[in-house]
C-alpha cells in the first residue's frame, strides 16, 4: 500500500506539470459485457490515479516507478507529520479530482428502489429490507470490488487519446444475497446472485435473458450474518434447467427480477461514487494533516 502512496505521489507531480487542472479519471473500467440497463445512472470514468497501477491502455501514459529527484521535506506543521512538495503537489491534485467528481455527480440523494423496500446502509454494505404476505425478503450487497474491470488494449503510439465522451462509463455491478424468510420456520432460503460477466445475445422472437443469475442457493440459520459451510449448498453451474428456473420465479414472485436488479445496479453505482468522493476527501485532508 506504502509503494502505492510513493507512485501516486510522484505521478501527482507528473501530472500536474503537464496539464494543470485536468483530472480526467482514466481507469480502463466499464461494466462486463452484458445487457446494460437502460435506466442504471452512469458517469464517465476518470479515475486517474488509478492509472498508476495498470497499464494506461485509455491514454497510452506509463508512469516511471522511480524518479531520480528527491522531493526534500519542507516545515513539519503543528500535527508533527512530515510534509513534502510531493504532498502539496498530491494535495493540489486531489483537490482539482474532487471538484470534478462533485460536478459530474447528477444528484446528491440517492435513487429510489421501486417495489416498497427500504434501504439501510452502513459504510459500502447496503441492506435491502421488505415483507410480502409473511415472508420477509432482506437483500444485502457491498459496493467495494463492485466495477468490473475492462481489460482494452493499450493506445498504440501516435493514436489519438479517447475524449470524454468516448471513455467507458461506470457502472456498480455487485454481487448480492437474498435472505427469504417465513414465519415459523427457523431458517431462511439464501441465494447468492451475480451479474454475469457475458451474456449471450438473443436473436429476435427470443426471450429476453436475466441481467443477473443465482450462483448458489442454501438453508442458512435466520439472520446469521456468516454462510455457514457446514449447510449443505446446491451450487448452479451443473443444475438442472428445469429447478434453474423455478427458482428464479421464486426470487421473481417476491420482487427480484430484472427491474429489480437494474435499480439496485443504479443504487449501487451512486453509493459507490459518494464512497469514492468520500475517499477522496479523506484522503486529501490525511495527506494535508488537515
Amino acid at each position: 500500500m506504502l509503494k502505492s502512496v510513493v507512485r501516486a505521489v510522484g505521478a501527482a507531480v507528473r501530472l500536474s506539470s503537464a496539464a494543470p487542472g485536468a483530472s480526467a479519471r482514466a481507469l480502463p473500467l466499464s461494466c462486463p459485457t452484458l445487457r446494460t440497463p437502460s435506466s442504471v445512472t452512469t458517469r464517465p470514468f476518470t479515475r486517474s490515479m488509478w492509472m498508476l497501477s495498470n497499464s494506461g491502455a485509455s491514454s497510452g501514459y506509463r508512469p516511471k516507478l522511480f524518479s531520480s529527484k528527491v522531493l526534500g521535506p519542507s516545515v513539519s506543521c503543528g500535527c508533527g507529520g512530515l510534509h513534502t512538495e510531493g504532498d502539496k503537489a498530491f494535495g493540489d491534485f486531489l483537490s482539482d479530482e474532487i471538484k470534478e467528481e462533485k460536478k459530474i455527480q447528477k444528484n446528491k440523494n440517492l435513487p429510489k428502489m421501486s417495489g416498497g423496500w427500504e434501504l439501510e446502509l452502513n459504510g459500502t454494505e447496503a441492506k435491502l429490507t421488505k415483507h410480502a404476505s409473511g415472508d420477509k425478503i432482506t437483500v444485502t450487497f457491498n459496493v467495494n470490488n463492485s466495477v468490473p474491470p475492462n481489460f482494452e488494449e493499450e493506445v498504440e503510439e501516435g493514436q489519438p487519446q479517447k475524449s470524454a465522451e468516448e471513455e467507458p462509463e461506470i457502472i456498480s455491478t455487485p454481487n448480492f444475497v437474498v435472505e427469504v424468510t417465513k414465519q415459523a420456520v427457523k431458517h431462511s432460503l439464501v441465494f447468492d446472485c451475480q451479474f454475469p460477466e457475458d451474456e449471450m445475445g438473443h436473436g429476435e422472437g427470443e426471450e429476453e435473458s436475466d441481467i443477473f443469475n443465482i450462483r448458489e442457493v442454501s438453508f442458512q440459520p435466520e439472520g446469521d450474518a456468516d454462510w455457514k459451510e457446514t449447510s449443505y449448498t446446491l451450487n448452479t453451474d451443473s443444475l438442472d434447467w428445469a429447478l434453474y428456473d423455478h427458482l428464479m420465479d421464486f426470487l421473481a414472485d417476491r420482487g427480484i427480477d430484472n427491474t429489480f436488479a437494474d435499480e439496485l445496479s443504479e443504487l449501487s453505482t451512486a453509493i459507490e461514487h459518494q464512497e469514492y468522493v468520500k475517499f477522496l476527501e479523506d484522503l486529501q485532508g490525511f495527506v494535508k494533516c488537515n
